[in-house]
């Protein structure tokens, strides 16, 4: 399951799905920790150590998690590998600063947040995107990347051999373009055909 290939769609619901849960994680460490009015009372510094610390782990899992799903689309896709590893390694850098963040940031206070946090995370974002409109390779196994579309139960072994053997058949060339007729001169028009008479 956590090897294997996957598509566009599916990539974007995982990365959905990790989103919110890490959005919920991040809730529940603080709440657990210091709360809401603890952190929008306390100042920066020893206070909130515990608090980010957790947040810090929590993001760091979910660095792992969406690392996994986005190396499954790259090989999908036979995505660049250094796309892949930027987008691990800005994700991580992003987790520790949005840690730091919580660790030092005075509430009422705007220039106390850094501004790079948002640079850096629309260029986590690009990357992200990147991977995910990636085109996939044409040797790809249809089953596993289409599963997600079979509302209708499995279809029968000789529909889904045929299908897995067609997708590996190359396409047939395209039809030659149409040339337009050459210009006639002025004049009487010449009959077709062969010769003066035109068989």
């Amino acid at each position: 399951m956590f090897t294997s290939n996957i598509g566009r769609l599916r990539f974007f619901l995982y990365s959905l799905g990790l989103a919110v849960a890490e959005t919920v994680v991040i809730l529940i460490c603080i709440v657990s920790t210091i709360g809401f009015e603890g952190l929008l009372n306390s100042g920066p510094g020893p206070a909130r150590q515990g608090m980010a610390g957790a947040v810090l782990i929590a993001s760091l899992v979910f660095v792992a998690l969406r690392g996994n799903i986005a190396s499954r689309r790259t090989r999908d896709a036979n995505g660049r590998r250094w796309i892949l590893w930027a987008y691990i390694a800005l994700s991580a850098v992003y987790a520790l600063l949005q840690a730091g963040v919580l660790l030092a940031v005075k509430f009422g206070d705007p220039a106390s947040i850094p501004g790079g946090l948002n640079l850096l995370g629309l260029s986590v974002f690009g990357l992200w995107c990147t991977i995910l409109w990636a085109k996939p390779v044409a040797g790809s196994n249809i089953d596993e990347l289409t599963d997600v579309f079979d509302f209708d139960g499995p279809l029968p072994a000789p529909a889904r051999a045929g299908r897995t053997v067609t997708a590996s058949v190359p396409a047939a060339p395209r039809a030659a373009a149409r040339v337009p007729p050459a210009p006639q001169p002025f004049g009487r028009p010449r009959p077709a055909g062969f010769g003066k008479r035109g068989i």
